[in-house]
């Protein structure tokens, strides 16, 4: 599994012009998962971003998680993160799961978070999604299992 986290001040998920999620202060998740994934790989992805520190304390230092501020995750499922662009101009997806292996694990991946006791609003599986996002830093970080 792929995650791309960004530190927000908000963000936001509109489908078919309804908005179907929002966050404060927190991040956005977008979600990649290839062939090889499975439970364990989306359970010990969603424990590292709940103790993750990317925060500022009262010093200037990135030691706060989002237990401490209060913070939210918005996990947004995205194919695209599996893309080879390396031969030609039209990417390929091959490396992406299908549907069938790939939502079970975003789901299990939202579910431990919120286990984790952190708040999380998702995204509509394949849904063509307009995401909305003020990076709060900006602080991005891709992280792999």
């Amino acid at each position: 599994m792929r995650l791309v986290i960004q530190r927000v001040s908000e963000a936001s998920v509109v489908v078919a012009d309804e908005m179907v999620a929002a966050i404060g202060h927190g991040y956005l998740i977008l979600v990649g998962v290839t062939h090889d994934d499975d439970e364990a790989k989306a359970d010990w992805l969603a424990r590292k971003v709940a103790g993750l520190r990317l925060f500022e304390d009262d010093q200037g230092l990135t030691n706060l998680s989002l237990a401490d501020v209060g913070g939210e995750v918005l996990a947004v499922s995205q194919f695209t993160l599996y893309a080879n662009a390396r031969k030609g101009r039209r990417p390929s997806f091959v490396a992406a799961a299908r549907p069938e292996l790939a939502e079970p694990l975003f789901e299990r991946f939202v579910a431990t978070l919120r286990q984790e006791g952190v708040a999380v609003q998702t995204g509509v599986f394949g849904a063509h999604m307009r995401v909305a996002l003020v990076n709060d830093g900006p602080v991005t970080l891709i992280v792999e299992r």
